[in-house]
C-alpha cells in the first residue's frame, strides 16, 4: 500500500521538510508520523521538530479569580461563528466560576451533563470540555489572549502579581515544556542527544570533535524549552530566569499552565 498523500502534507507542513523527504521516512517508519519526525531529524532533513499549535476545533478559554486561586476552562465547538457569539463567551466564563466553586471531580461530572443535556441542544454543534484546571498559590499572575484561545498562569514565592502577569505573557507566547533543565525528563535528552550525533554523522563531523558540539546544543534546547532560560520576550538581552533575579533574589517561579484551543 503507498503511502497517504494526505499524510505526507501534513508532515511537510509539520517539519518543512521536502515532499521527497517526507515520503521516504513515513516509509521507513511504517506510517507512524512521530517516528518519521525523528528520521527526518536524524537526516538533517530538518533542524529541529516544529510544535504546531493550530488545531481544527474553534472554541473559548475563560478564566476566574477569587483570592489566591484561579480557575481556567476551556470549551471547544464546531465553527468559529458560534465560538464568537456573546452567548457561548458567556457560557464559557460561567464554567470558570463555577470551577472555582467545586472540586475538579465534581466539576467535571456537573460540566459533562449541562454539554450533553443543554448546550448541545441549544447550540446544535459539538461541543467539548477541552481544558479544566485549578491553580493556586502566593502570588498568580494570568494572560489570555485577545482571541481567548490561549491563555496562560504562573505562580510565584514572592514577587508581584504584576511579574507573575510577564511570566505569563512570555509562557503564552513562547510555549515552553519544563519550567528549569533539572525538570526534563533524562530520557528526553538522550533522545535529543541521539538526534545530534546522528545530525553530525550526517554532516561529516568527526567522532572525535561531537562531545564538544552536542552540550552547545543542549543547552540551545534549554533555552527553548525550559522556561527559566528561554529570552525575555520584553529583553532580549535577558534570559526569564536573569530577569526575575533582578526583581528580587528571594523570588521563585513556582510553577506555569498554559492552555490552548
Amino acid at each position: 500500500m503507498g503511502t497517504d498523500i494526505k499524510v505526507v502534507s501534513q508532515l511537510r507542513e509539520q517539519t518543512g521538510a521536502g515532499i521527497g523527504d517526507c515520503k521516504s521516512a513515513l516509509e521507513e517508519a511504517n506510517g507512524d508520523t512521530d517516528k518519521a519526525i525523528e528520521i527526518l531529524r536524524k537526516k538533517g532533513a530538518i533542524k529541529a521538530v516544529k510544535k504546531s499549535d493550530r488545531t481544527t476545533s474553534e472554541g473559548v478559554i475563560a478564566i476566574a479569580k477569587q483570592d489566591n486561586k484561579v480557575a481556567i476552562v476551556g470549551l471547544a465547538c464546531e465553527t468559529d461563528f458560534v465560538a464568537r457569539t456573546d452567548d457561548f463567551v458567556n457560557t464559557v466564563d460561567e464554567f470558570a466560576k463555577k470551577l472555582l466553586t467545586v472540586s475538579g471531580d465534581e466539576f467535571k461530572t456537573w460540566a459533562e451533563g449541562k454539554i450533553k443535556n443543554e448546550l448541545i441542544v441549544k447550540i446544535g454543534e459539538n461541543i467539548q470540555l477541552v481544558s479544566s484546571e485549578i491553580i493556586e498559590g502566593e502570588v498568580i499572575g494570568t494572560y489570555l489572549h485577545s482571541n481567548k484561545k490561549i491563555v496562560a498562569a504562573v505562580v510565584l514565592s514572592g514577587g508581584t502579581e504584576q511579574l507573575a502577569t510577564d511570566l505569563s505573557m512570555q509562557v503564552a507566547a513562547m510555549s515552553p515544556q519544563y519550567l528549569k533543565p533539572e525538570d526534563v525528563p533524562s530520557e528526553v535528552i538522550d533522545k535529543e542527544k541521539e538526534i545530534y550525533q546522528d545530525q553530525l554523522k550526517t554532516e561529516g563531523k568527526p567522532e572525535e570533535v561531537w562531545e564538544k558540539i552536542i552540550p552547545g546544543k543542549i543547552n540551545k534546547f534549554y533555552k527553548e524549552v525550559c522556561l527559566l532560560k528561554q529570552v525575555f520576550i520584553k529583553d532580549d538581552k535577558k534570559s526569564v530566569e536573569e530577569f526575575v533575579k533582578e526583581q528580587g533574589e528571594d523570588i521563585e517561579v513556582v510553577k506555569f499552565a498554559r492552555h490552548q484551543i
